[in-house]
């Protein structure tokens, strides 16, 4: 049934979980088109995410977030790399479950403490207490991801060996 081809497949979890990465192995595997829902929003409001969270503050991107999730579950057979906070919004959640499968990309903290060690983009970790803040977000964030998906795969792996287990989990329903 999730694996139809007018049934979106939308990859959730936190920042740095391989969302994007898994995503685009998975649209070749497949042959679906791939969404990533920042570069998305990205594209519609011509300006990067740090530059509309300085602009709009957060609540303006996660009014086009509201808004990117509308349009996106609007298409059908896409790949759809939701935002790290997308789906922590139970409007988010209702609308893109209403044409897709969530899937959450379950990796314990220390997986985007180390891929985004570096990584300067990403609003809501910038500042002191960068660990710390992203520990504290991790730990709000799971319960609801886990709420929202309606499958979970371990992905402390390869895009490639997580983009197979998805597969092998969504032809179990």
């Amino acid at each position: 049934m999730y694996l139809e081809k007018n049934i979106n497949i939308v990859l959730c979890g936190f920042m740095g979980c391989g969302k994007t990465t898994v995503g685009r192995r998975l649209s070749a595997l497949t042959g679906r088109p791939f969404v990533d829902m920042d570069d998305y929003i990205v594209e519609q409001a011509g300006r990067t995410v740090p530059a509309l969270f300085e602009a709009e503050g957060e609540e303006g991107f996660r009014r086009r977030e509201r808004q990117a999730c509308r349009e996106l579950s609007e298409r059908t057979g896409c790949i759809v790399a939701a935002g790290g906070g997308a789906l922590t919004f139970e409007e988010n959640v209702r609308v893109l479950s209403a044409s897709g499968v969530i899937v959450l990309l379950d990796v314990p903290p220390e997986v985007p403490l180390s891929r985004l060690a570096k990584d300067t983009s990403r609003p809501l970790l910038n500042g002191p207490g960068r660990e710390q803040r992203l520990r504290e977000l991790y730990a709000a964030r799971l319960p609801l991801y886990r709420r929202a998906a309606a499958v979970t795969v371990d992905a402390d792996a390869t895009a490639v060996q997580v983009a197979r287990r998805i597969l092998r989990r969504l032809e179990e329903f």
